[in-house]
């Protein structure tokens, strides 16, 4: 999933695109509420993160926010911030905002609240798809299990097996994994994309994963 940060200080804003990364969400970066506005109207987030005081006044991320929804972004918004009082909370949930969390923050919080809006976003409170052979992913949670038993993923297996379920039907070519989930990380070779397809299988079954001679992978066949 595709999250969006608006953040204006720089420490921050890094903090919170490491800690979210190794959640397994891909995360962009903003620094200003115009930057964010281009941004979100642009690409499709699963979430935005609005920081409220930015270089183009204090109340710039209400601001964002109401003309976000104004242009119709679905998207669920969390305002954090620093002002925590409560005609700030009542300001920023009526300018389209969906949740607030007051800086500073312990990071088990953020994510929780992320999860929940994530959860309340796709409609369904469980926030599990169903996958091949009987086994299930919890977005909300991220896990994958079948049958009581939990595949132990990691971080970049789990975020590479939701690339596949939140595109069914598509194939991706190697060069595509790796500019999604490796992105500003480097060279990495083809080569690499077979093995995690390969250790994902291994911890699930043969059939989650399905190669595609000449293009990549995909999602198997199976899925409701």
């Amino acid at each position: 999933m595709r999250l969006l940060i608006v953040e204006d200080d720089p420490h921050i804003a890094e903090l919170l695109t490491d800690g979210l990364t190794e959640e397994g969400y891909e995360c962009d970066r903003a620094a200003s509420a115009a930057e964010g506005e281009h941004l979100a109207k642009l690409f499709p987030y699963a979430l935005l993160i609005l920081d409220v005081m930015l270089p183009e006044g204090i109340d710039a991320g209400y601001q964002l926010g109401e003309r976000l929804r104004a242009a119709e972004v679905q998207a669920p918004i969390l305002y954090l911030t620093a002002r925590g009082t409560v005609e700030d909370r009542v300001t920023g949930l009526e300018a389209g905002g969906d949740d607030y969390l007051i800086k500073p923050f312990a990071f088990k919080e953020l994510r929780a609240r992320i999860r929940a809006l994530l959860r309340r976003a796709s409609g369904n409170t469980q926030n599990t798809v169903p996958l091949p052979q009987g086994w299930m992913m919890d977005l909300g949670a991220r896990e994958v299990y079948a049958a009581g038993v939990r595949a132990d993923l990691t971080r970049r297996e789990f975020a590479l097996l939701e690339l596949f379920v939140m595109n069914p039907g598509r194939a991706f070519g190697r060069e595509e994994i790796i500019e999604r989930l490796w992105r500003g990380e480097g060279s990495v070779e083809h080569k690499v994309i077979d093995v995690y397809v390969s250790t994902l299988r291994r911890k699930t079954h043969d059939a989650l994963i399905d190669t595609i001679r000449g293009t990549g992978y995909r999602l198997g066949r199976g899925t409701s």
